[in-house]
């Protein structure tokens, strides 16, 4: 019974949704989804940066026609259709969309952070800038730190002799941390002491608690919170956390041993 009477809730509920449809929303209009592609043969023969490039050509492409749509239903009047494309404009906007370039991953471990470059030094200012900017709405904060994200990218692909390569590529790794994105986070925070041994960073120390504490890869995280104590300018309070961490993890080894 109580089957039944559940399935005949649904019923009715789905039909007042249908019911509730509004007038000329377009409904019939919608482009049905197309069959499943029987092969994808020519995307696997490209490139990934190729088809990365084309997916964000076709994205602006897309999103341009459909202003250039919007504009002319509303210089000719048309009110129907120009409901549809806002409405079309408004999902457009709600779909996430990814920079799948990680530009950690593309720049080598062996550049040097050696040359002042002024351009560089504006980039790396505004990026800063946007990093800081104080805004009370989560969304509007966490969209600052993608663009300031942005511009450090843009900084190590434009600039990779920069001196400011490794600055760039810690709060890249800051940002990466604050959105939990910890498998790019540590790639960053790994290439600013790759590009520079000698970064003002505490880059190891900021890899080494992402795996230890998310990651759980300890033998790792034990080995550069070692290093972060031996090569990096670190607080008195930084300082005698990793060392209590460091015995705790180099106990639990021992037992490991003793236990085997």
């Amino acid at each position: 019974m109580a089957r039944r009477a559940l399935t005949a809730m649904f019923v009715v509920l789905l039909a007042v949704l249908v019911g509730c449809r509004g007038m000329d929303t377009g409904a019939s209009q919608l482009v049905p989804r197309p069959p499943k592609a029987a092969s994808a043969v020519e995307a696997v023969r490209a490139s990934e940066t190729d088809i990365i490039e084309e997916v964000t050509i076709n994205r602006q492409a897309y999103r341009n026609t459909l202003e250039f749509l919007i504009a002319h239903y509303k210089k000719t009047g048309n009110d129907m259709k120009l409901k549809w494309a806002k409405n079309e404009m408004k999902k457009l906007n709600k779909v996430p969309q990814y920079n799948y370039i990680i530009e950690a991953s593309v720049a080598p471990a062996n550049l040097r952070a050696t040359t002042r470059i002024a351009e560089a030094e504006l980039i790396y200012i505004d990026a800063r800038r946007l990093e800081k900017a104080k805004k009370f709405h989560i969304f509007t904060r966490d969209n600052n730190l993608r663009l300031a994200l942005q511009r450090y990218n843009q900084l190590i692909r434009k600039h990779p002799s920069s001196d400011r390569i490794d600055d760039a590529a810690y709060r890249a790794g800051r940002i990466c941390e604050h959105f939990k994105d910890y498998t790019i986070a540590i790639l960053y925070y790994q290439r600013a002491y790759q590009w520079d041994p000698k970064t003002v960073y505490p880059a190891r120390y900021r890899r080494a608690h992402i795996l230890d504490a998310h990651m759980h890869r300890r033998a790792e995280a034990l080995k550069l919170y070692q290093e972060s104590l031996k090569k990096e300018k670190l607080s008195k309070k930084q300082r005698e956390t990793i060392g209590d961490r460091i015995i705790e993890l180099t106990k639990s080894d021992e037992s490991l041993e003793e236990g085997k």
